[in-house]
């Protein structure tokens, strides 16, 4: 069946359509730059805080695909991918609001599972919104709007506690090892409020275009036969993956490997080696608030960056602006390593803002030229296996690396700055460089050949 493509929107209209993602990044971003530290507060060593993280990525192996099988074949008063925003909003707000108030490990790691299950029902969505409100003329644009405002929720939400802690002096000494501080409780419950009203000013501001055919929409609605039925046929569609997707795959595990070591082990190596603390210490503290701090500038960067990309990948080709970005954020990572000024590790998160700003734009892009038509949710969370994958991989056996090939005075932690938490985050850099390679393999339709796009086998 057929469909005219939508109508243009205009920049507010593309604003209007993803304010969500502030929220979104909000919830993520907080726990990107506290969770392990948290775990650390509560006891946990560097070799369980990968496992501990494995929520994140389970949650979104199992959820997304899902969620965008089931959004695919919704329609009600309130549309198809918003009633999704909107029971994700509410129950990651939720999971903010307790996660301050875990006193053990096994709370808060519960508290993360449903916080990120939450987070990825509200953010799929997000994602096929772009491809059934905006032409395929104007989706680069749409995306780049998404790692904006996604650039603006993580700056805020990064640098919050170390404004809380440096500037407003709450909470400027733990009550103990044991004990979240104030700052960071503070600055999740300020995230549900964040996460919950901007997704509802996008139902609000945003209407969807119900199915052309309703009559057609319903009866294959009513075909669909619970979750036996969309577990076939999410299955099916994985094996059948466009060949534009299944090379954008291989770049997207290296990607994702290379940040899952960043977001495992920076903030806590940033307190621990640059600030010289330790779990319940105000030198730690401190570390985890600079931490932060290092969240938010890669972030900023990421917002200045999304204005340009745009005009980049029209200039470049978006496999060669990916290919580029991935290749300053590898560098960004492996400097970490040999940095030992808190103010020139934040000189290094500029290429990680750099790659962050086209990861979170430029594949979908590139993706959403060669997905065949009414799928596009669906294999929009096929797409997040190969973000999953390899943090499942780095959560089940990088604590195991960390006791047995990245100990403390092995020659590979000697070389690169003599503290495997560092190490860790340096090979993540390596993990970038070989995704950068990889773009080079993956075929881009251009806006104006995407003949057969969806049906390359």
């Amino acid at each position: 069946m057929s469909t005219a493509p939508p109508p243009p929107l205009s920049s507010r209209q593309t604003f209007n359509m993803s304010c969500g993602f502030v929220g979104i990044q909000f919830g993520w971003a907080l726990q990107q730059a506290n969770m392990s530290s948290i775990y650390e507060y509560l006891g946990a060593s560097a070799e369980q805080i990968p496992l501990l993280w494995l929520a994140a990525p389970l949650t979104g192996l199992v959820v997304q695909p899902v969620i965008g099988y089931l959004s695919d074949r919704t329609w009600n008063r309130l549309g198809r991918r918003r009633p999704y925003f909107l029971t994700g909003a509410l129950l990651a707000a939720l999971a903010l609001l307790a996660m301050p108030s875990a006193t053990t490990l096994l709370f808060a790691a519960s508290l993360l599972w449903v916080l990120d299950a939450s987070i990825n029902i509200c953010m799929e969505p997000f994602r096929a919104f772009v491809a059934d409100l905006l032409p395929a003329e104007q989706r680069t644009r749409g995306f780049a709007m998404q790692a904006l405002l996604i650039g603006i929720g993580a700056v805020i939400a990064s640098v919050f506690p170390w404004f809380l802690h440096d500037v407003l002096h709450l909470g400027s000494v733990a009550p103990g090892p044991r004990t979240i501080p104030l700052s960071v409780r503070l600055s999740f419950y300020l995230g549900a409020a964040v996460l919950l009203g901007t997704v509802l000013y996008t139902i609000a501001t945003t209407a969807e275009h119900p199915p052309p055919d309703l009559g057609a929409f319903r009866r294959m609605k009513a075909e669909r036969g619970g979750l036996g039925r969309a577990a076939a046929a999410i299955f099916a569609d994985l094996l059948a993956m466009p060949r534009t997707m299944r090379r954008l795959a291989l770049v997207q595990l290296f990607t994702w490997l290379g940040l899952f070591c960043m977001w495992l082990y920076l903030g806590v190596a940033v307190a621990r080696n640059i600030f010289h603390g330790t779990p319940g210490t105000p030198a730690y503290e401190e570390g985890i608030a600079w931490g932060g701090n290092c969240f938010a500038a890669y972030s900023a960067v990421c917002f200045g960056f999304a204005f340009v990309l745009p005009g980049l990948s029209a200039r470049l080709g978006r496999k060669l602006t990916h290919a580029g970005c991935l290749l300053a954020g590898a560098i960004g990572l492996f400097a970490v390593a040999f940095i030992h000024n808190k103010y020139a590790l934040l000189l290094s998160m500029v290429g990680v803002g750099i790659a962050w700003a086209s990861i979170l734009s430029v594949p979908y892009s590139i993706l959403s030229a060669a997905l065949p038509p009414g799928k596009t949710g669906v294999y929009m969370g096929i797409f997040n296996f190969f973000i999953v994958i390899p943090e499942i991989l780095a959560a089940l056996g990088f604590g195991r690396v960390m006791e047995t090939v990245l100990t403390p005075g092995s020659p590979l932690v000697r070389a690169l700055g003599g503290d495997n938490r560092l190490t860790a985050v340096a090979l993540g850099g390596v993990s970038l460089a070989i995704a950068a390679a990889l773009c080079f393999r993956v075929e881009d339709a251009s806006h104006h050949d995407r003949k057969g796009a969806g049906a390359q086998a």
